[in-house]
């Protein structure tokens, strides 16, 4: 087919064909259609962002206002987060604290001047709302391991956390970050009491521990 044009005379298809002044014709049509769609993509909702808001720290963050610690004591102002239960990976002792089920904790060097606390196994402890929790390295391995949780806190053979309320109203379970120091990797046994109980755990602090801990 053969495209006719002409510079007067009505505009009109021939065989097929637009003529170049039917196109022209159409061409305003074609401008404000584009136009049109300009302008709504301009005006459109940006995405929704597909990241989690980030919470401030502090208010509202649901953990307990500050209180004063003496020595051997982790405050509540140092816990780091509240949790409704312990997480996976973690065991409860006596109903109040819970510890971590891992048979080895990984340690590194810690970078502290006393041979005694060379090592550092960096693990978090969780005590319930409410509850006065003595944790203690057991009699007679005193000089093997040292613990410590919150914040520039002195490592100690023996810690206290003192009854802690919840920050939201109900029962939680408040988490300190901490671990134990050792000279060299060791199986750490350690006392715990709260509300006139007390049961014995032990640590792979760099080794593993065999056998089954008891009351």
């Amino acid at each position: 087919m053969e495209k006719t044009s002409t510079l007067d005379g009505p505009a009109s298809w021939q065989d097929g064909v637009m003529r170049d002044d039917d196109m022209w014709r159409r061409a305003p049509v074609v401008c404000c259609l584009l136009l049109s769609l300009a302008a709504c993509t301009s005006t459109r909702e940006p995405a929704e962002d597909p990241r989690p808001p980030t919470r401030a720290a502090g208010t509202g963050s649901g953990v307990p206002a500050p209180t004063p610690g003496g020595p051997g004591e982790v405050a509540c102002a140092y816990a780091i987060d509240t949790l409704p239960e312990p997480p996976a990976g973690y065991r409860i002792v006596l109903g109040d604290v819970a510890v971590p089920e891992s048979p080895v904790l990984q340690v590194a060097e810690s970078g502290d001047a006393d041979p005694a606390l060379r090592l550092f196994a960096k693990w978090g402890l969780l005590v319930r709302s409410g509850a006065v929790v003595d944790i203690q390295v057991a009699p007679g391995r005193e000089g093997e391991a040292r613990i410590g949780w919150g914040g520039a806190v002195a490592p100690a053979p023996s810690v206290r956390v003192n009854a802690c309320g919840p920050g939201t109203g109900r029962p939680q379970w408040l988490a300190f970050a901490g671990g134990t120091w050792v000279a060299r990797p060791a199986c750490v046994p350690m006392v715990l009491r709260s509300a006139g109980r007390q049961a014995q755990v032990r640590m792979g602090v760099g080794a593993p521990c065999g056998g089954v801990d008891g009351p």
